[in-house]
């Protein structure tokens, strides 16, 4: 199983703890406010303000939130200006590591996000530095059970997949981003239910991790990235076997 779906797992589960849900509406608005900013409030125009409803809808944050983060994206209400800040850098391993944030204040995120790095046995590094590592694709996960593979694969092909892969766990699903709306449209005609629906940086090549100890350090770090409320997503190129994530989660 890629590095990335492992995180993409993990954070599904942590999205849909009710102790998180606080954190994770915060997040989601700036995404909306950022989106209704740079294309306008017309989600029907505006790809990437749909995209982010969807995931606001996902979270079950309220109509009247998500309407109030698209008025303050467009101006019609006050609200603080965010900035989009992309942070590379290294975990234990030399586990590459991408850090998409929303800032609106890059002084005091980057201090933040080295510091992050540093605690945890990373570094944070120049720009460019693991940026070329990652591709950018639609994922979609779909649950192993109860979905035939075969009928699967023939629906994700022919709106566009170009992989499917079964983790144990989940069928991972890629996509050019480009056709990541169709390909969740043709899912969701079909009624299969996805568990992950993101464009996501994946990684191109993965660096196994077999040490307990050292995948344990790189969890905490990607979860203090998580946690932190500047932070929209992490990416990471590790490869943890399954035992080692279920012992440790």
């Amino acid at each position: 199983m890629s590095g990335h779906s492992h995180w993409a797992g993990i954070k599904h589960k942590k999205a849909a703890n009710d102790a998180k849900r606080g954190k994770v509406w915060s997040k989601i608005a700036r995404m909306i406010i950022v989106a209704a900013k740079n294309g306008g409030g017309d989600p029907s125009a505006n790809l990437a303000l749909r995209y982010a409803i969807d995931k606001a809808k996902a979270a079950n944050m309220p109509k009247d939130t998500i309407e109030k983060a698209i008025k303050k994206g467009t101006g019609g209400l006050e609200g603080v200006s965010f900035e989009e800040v992309l942070y590379e850098g290294y975990g234990p391993s030399g586990v590459a590591i991408m850090v998409e944030a929303l800032t609106d204040n890059r002084n005091r995120t980057g201090p933040e996000i080295k510091k992050i790095f540093e605690k945890r046995g990373g570094s944070l590094g120049t720009s460019g530095c693991v940026n070329w590592m990652f591709s950018q694709k639609g994922l979609i996960t779909v649950n192993t059970a109860g979905v035939d593979e075969e009928q699967l694969l023939e629906i994700a092909l022919d709106a566009g997949a170009d992989n499917m892969e079964n983790t144990g766990d989940v069928f991972e699903l890629t996509c050019d981003p480009a056709a990541f709306e169709e390909l969740k449209k043709a899912l969701e005609a079909e009624e299969i239910p996805t568990e992950v629906a993101e464009i996501a940086m994946v990684p191109q090549t993965t660096i196994p991790v077999n040490d307990e100890p050292t995948a344990k350090r790189i969890l905490a770090l990607m979860e203090a990235f998580e946690d932190h409320d500047d932070i929209q997503n992490a990416y990471a190129n590790f490869d943890i076997p399954d035992e080692i994530i279920s012992r440790l989660s």
